[in-house]
């Protein structure tokens, strides 16, 4: 093909990806923590017939600083961070990354010596449903917006109700919303409560008082015929029923320095979580009537998870493990044999994604990796590098791209 008719197809080609990319970004959705179904899962995704030798920057915005992953639906990107002492939710456009709106709050917050390192927050990531926002910040300020307007409806400050209104590295915990209610585990280290409110007028609708938060977050599951929110606080992994705030079962779990921080994953009736220094594990939760009880299905000691939850794509379990300084697995999600690991220092974090039958993997440098979920080894079909700064902030996938934050800007990267 002569060359100007080659990069005259290529610029055809990208001028039109660049006009159905906002579209199709806002059909797509990712409306929460870790995905749809907060598992990790994108629920729309067109590969590539090949993938391109670089990525392409569609825009790049800066956004102040911060941990807190976006969330997008219906063309609007939405994103919790901190400039100066102020804590600031905003919603951007997301076919040039400019500004719909923006609210902000005083939220001053000194780290202490043990979480020097992470900076002041935020860290948890926000959840849209039922055209609200809701956002917790580090120092456990719970405040509902508009989506479209971005007027605050309400904000509670839980300071004051326990010893420590947050834990001791900040907030971290990502709320959820079902059936009506936005459940957020508030309060500080070993002094909490699992909190379900209206989710439309802020009201209390049940209360679950004991252990503080981790640093994992919630999801809901259904076990044994029962809805039920499961999480991993600072001291236990718990199942609670979604209507009532019951509690059905809980089972200790500590690790040094109560480093709870893996949300746990569903496969059909076990759940699988690590934590700092431990095996990853199974659990299966047995009942007989009104009788639950937690036992442990499988363990595997060759890996184990520190601050990267893992994904599930068929049944296969994907994860980094903190291990010889960061290894990428594969294991039997029903058995929890090793597939394969791969040679160690990779890093001390990634974020995965699943897509279909891949896997998207981006490292805390800013490189991302695209993996077939059935590979027999580590063998990435391409890598990118779509950061030059720390990327720990949750990536968001979207038809044909996906959301990147950096230290302190956010940019819509396509394939």
């Amino acid at each position: 093909m002569p060359r100007m008719e080659k990069s005259l197809r290529f610029w055809l080609g990208w001028t039109m990806m660049s006009l159905v990319l906002p579209a199709a970004l806002g059909a797509q959705g990712w409306p929460q923590w870790r995905g749809p179904n907060r598992d990790g899962a994108a629920g729309a995704f067109t590969a590539p017939q090949s993938w391109p030798e670089k990525m392409q920057r569609v825009w790049q915005t800066a956004v102040g600083s911060g941990y807190s992953g976006p969330v997008t639906a219906d063309g609007t990107i939405y994103l919790l961070s901190r400039e100066g002492d102020e804590e600031v939710v905003r919603a951007l456009r997301s076919s040039d990354g400019t500004s719909r709106w923006r609210q902000s709050y005083p939220a001053p917050f000194t780290p202490s010596r043990a979480s020097s390192a992470h900076g002041p927050g935020p860290k948890s990531t926000p959840v849209l449903h039922g055209g609200r926002l809701y956002t917790l910040g580090i120092r456990g300020m719970l405040s509902s917006f508009d989506a479209q307007s971005g007027e605050r409806l309400w904000q509670k400050d839980f300071s004051g109700e326990f010893k420590t209104p947050w834990p001791v590295c900040g907030a971290a915990t990502s709320p959820l919303v079902a059936e009506g209610l936005l459940i957020a585990h508030v309060g500080g280290d070993h002094d909490g409560a699992l909190t379900a409110f209206d989710a439309a007028s802020g009201e209390l609708r049940w209360r679950l008082a004991g252990d503080g938060p981790g640093y994992a977050s919630p999801i809901v599951v259904e076990l044994r015929g029962q809805r039920q929110v499961v999480t991993l606080t600072d001291s236990h992994l718990t199942g609670v029923d979604l209507g009532s705030g019951r509690l059905l079962w809980r089972l200790p779990y500590t690790t040094q320095w109560d480093q709870n921080i893996i949300t746990p994953v569903a496969y059909g009736e076990k759940l699988i979580l690590s934590g700092f220094q431990k095996s990853i594990q199974a659990f299966a939760v047995k009942r007989e009537g009104e009788q639950w009880t937690p036992q442990e299905s499988w363990g595997n000691a060759q890996a184990s998870l520190f601050t990267s939850s893992p994904v599930v794509v068929g049944d296969r379990l994907f994860g980094i493990s903190q291990k010889n300084k960061g290894q990428f697995f594969a294991l039997e999600a029903a058995t929890g044999k090793t597939l394969w690991i791969s040679e160690g220092r990779q890093g001390g974090h990634a974020t995965l994604i699943t897509a279909g039958d891949l896997v998207f993997i981006l490292s805390a440098e800013g490189e991302l990796w695209i993996l077939p979920a059935d590979a027999d080894d580590f063998a990435p079909v391409a890598r990118y590098q779509v950061a030059d700064s720390p990327t720990w902030a949750h990536p968001a996938l979207v038809d044909r791209g996906i959301l990147i934050r950096d230290r302190t800007s956010l940019a819509l990267w396509s394939f």
